[in-house]
């Protein structure tokens, strides 16, 4: 399953906690190694903003959630998304059957 991740900096306090908070999410992200069913396909951060977004591919929805339980000072948004091929044949798919609904 395709997943699409975002994230944002939680709100912290100070501008103290502020750096706290960066130098161990560093210090934590540093260390952390992908598993082997956990196909990065694009991980950017955006430019000036403590936030990001990854697209990954992995068939174990725990480890997708292990990863975002692992940064507590970020909020997580996790999206399953398909190919927009395949949103189009299953959407046409449907119309097909509500098309071809006996009328009441």
């Amino acid at each position: 399953m395709k997943y699409m991740l975002t994230w944002t900096e939680r709100p912290q306090g100070s501008a103290i906690e502020y750096e706290n908070a960066q130098k161990r999410i560093l210090e934590v992200f540093t260390q952390w190694k992908a598993p082997a069913h956990f196909k990065i396909e694009l991980f950017v951060i955006r430019v000036g903003d403590w936030g990001g977004y990854m697209m990954l591919d992995c068939d174990d929805p725990a480890a997708v959630h292990q990863f975002c339980s692992m940064l507590p000072a970020f909020v997580f948004e996790v999206r399953p998304v398909i190919p927009i091929g395949d949103a189009v044949r299953v959407e046409l798919e449907a119309i097909t059957f509500r098309d071809g609904l006996a009328k009441k």
